[in-house]
């Protein structure tokens, strides 16, 4: 097993047993009720921190907002070299950021260490384009005239984030809202206070060796609660939101209410379609990894693995094999493939679904099962796809197997759920591939051939339709949610023509 001192880890990213669970960068406060994060890990009660009332975000809301006044005035490659500065830092921290959210959350060792990469990635790639907010130049119908339009900073972006991707997805929203002039108030999932926190210590650093004001980056610690005072505040213009669909209801509906804009990130029913031409071995990599990295617990985990009915039987044993394999245990130690879930809760949710493909007629090819505390073994079952579970995401390494005929078929099977993230289809037919990624094939917003589901590069937008919300983050044109966009025409004549040809003579 890794050998990681816990102690060590919390003292160099500046953490103790107690923790002030909101801050503007420079100020750290909450006085609220304090959460206590309890590792997946083995159980033990990491540290506490304290959580915001209404009187300290009002706080955190009023020193964002004059920090906005001075930020979205620096030039935007200015802002960049911040952003540049910050991914350097986590660089510096990216080992004992990693073992945090391990140690905090229970994905693998190897994982952790890689969503803190993604954190970096995404600073380099927000640094590039700091010199890219580009708008467009149109000609007018007028002469003498000009028309463009160009792109400004919204103002405060509020983010609330997810436990499965506690640093990732809010550097992936806070790097671009950066550059871009904006200043982001962060509500963390109360089941990974920790890394939050840690981030923010990360993120003083920067602020300080440069002078900045503070509010440029804040947290706010809590439950529901506290997200309810972000979503219905009208001085947040944006709410970017990564949860469940049923989360996403709520806010989008809170949000959309006072006409502010919201940038959903929910469930994901992801699946893999496998034709007689895949190549079987890449097949079994994608399909394992999918179903249970950080133990299911992705937004683009594999859920279902559409098989074409003459592969079935023969997939099914290899995959059998190949879970047969899977080591469950402490992340930690680099020996084990799969770690905990993340809580007590999650167990039992997992516990109904397996209940549930009995009940519901479906046929366990490796049963699953609790081994202890949050530890679960990953399971895969025969199953239709109208199956009520199966149109349901569950946050648990369970994989569902779907037999089809034609590729038309499981094409329809794919797209016949709610949720509409991640996909992907195993073949080396050019034909089966082209016609996947067709207007005809998939509904989801990510389409790969011959890779899984899981997991996204930082260049491609990354989001996804129907239940999952529509949401673009990350790279592509994604910055330009955290804009708001102005059309300009100047007119350096001595006359004022009317469009359409209109008079109006005084």
């Amino acid at each position: 097993m890794a050998k990681i001192d816990i102690k060590k880890t919390l003292k160099a990213l500046k953490l103790n047993k107690i923790n002030p669970g909101v801050s503007t960068g420079q100020k750290n406060f909450g006085s609220g009720a304090d959460i206590i994060s309890y590792s997946p890990v083995d159980g033990s009660a990491i540290a506490s921190v304290s959580t915001a009332t209404l009187a300290d975000f009002n706080k955190v809301l009023k020193t964002a907002e004059a920090a906005f006044q001075t930020w979205r005035t620096m030039p935007a490659p200015k802002r960049g070299e911040i952003v540049r500065q910050y991914g350097d830092k986590l660089r510096k921290y990216k080992q004992s950021l990693g073992e945090l959210v391990t140690y905090e959350m229970g994905k693998s060792l190897q994982e952790g260490l890689g969503e803190v990469q993604e954190m970096i990635d995404i600073c380099d790639f927000a640094v590039g384009l700091s010199r890219q907010l580009y708008g467009l130049t149109m000609h007018s119908e007028r002469p003498e005239h000009r028309m463009y339009e160009q792109y400004h900073p919204l103002g405060i972006v509020g983010i609330i984030s997810a436990f499965n991707f506690p640093v990732a997805v809010w550097n992936w929203n806070t790097a671009l809202a950066w550059v871009s002039g904006d200043v982001c108030i962060w509500k963390p999932s109360e089941k990974t206070p920790l890394c939050s926190i840690a981030c923010q210590n990360i993120w003083a650093e920067v602020a300080k060796e440069n002078k900045l004001p503070e509010g440029i980056s804040c947290v706010i610690n809590g439950d529901f609660k506290v997200g309810e005072m972000m979503t219905t505040n009208k001085k947040i213009p944006l709410i970017s939101a990564t949860g469940s669909t049923r989360m996403g209801k709520i806010v989008g509906a809170a949000v959309a209410e006072r006409l502010g804009r919201s940038l959903l990130e929910l469930g994901g029913n992801n699946a893999i379609i496998v034709t007689p031409e895949a190549d079987i071995d890449m097949t079994i990599i994608g399909a394992v990894f999918g179903a249970v990295g950080t133990c299911g617990q992705r937004c683009t985990s594999t859920r279902r693995l559409i098989v074409h009915e003459s592969l079935v039987d023969s997939l099914s044993k290899k995959l059998k094999k190949a879970y047969g394999q899977l080591k469950v245990g402490n992340p930690l130690d680099e020996k084990n493939h799969v770690g905990p879930l993340i809580d007590a809760q999650s167990v039992d949710t997992y516990e109904k679904a397996l209940k549930a493909v009995e009940v519901q007629g479906g046929r366990f090819i490796v049963k699953g099962g609790t081994i202890e505390g949050c530890y679960v073994k990953p399971a895969i079952a025969l199953v239709q796809n109208d199956m009520d579970i199966v149109q349901h995401e569950t946050f648990a390494p369970i994989l569902y197997i779907i037999p089809y005929k034609k590729l038309d078929e499981a094409i329809a099977i794919q797209n016949n759920v709610p949720q509409g993230l991640s996909s992907a289809i195993m073949t080396t037919n050019m034909r089966e591939a082209e016609r996947f990624l067709s207007a005809a094939g998939s509904d989801c917003g990510i389409a790969n051939v011959n890779i899984g589901t899981s997991g996204a590069e930082i260049g491609g937008a990354f989001g996804g339709e129907k239940e999952t919300g529509g949401g673009r983050e990350s790279g592509s044109d994604a910055w330009k949610v955290y804009m708001r966009r102005q059309t300009n025409t100047i007119n350096y004549s001595n006359t004022l023509p009317l469009a359409q040809g209109i008079k109006f003579d005084l």
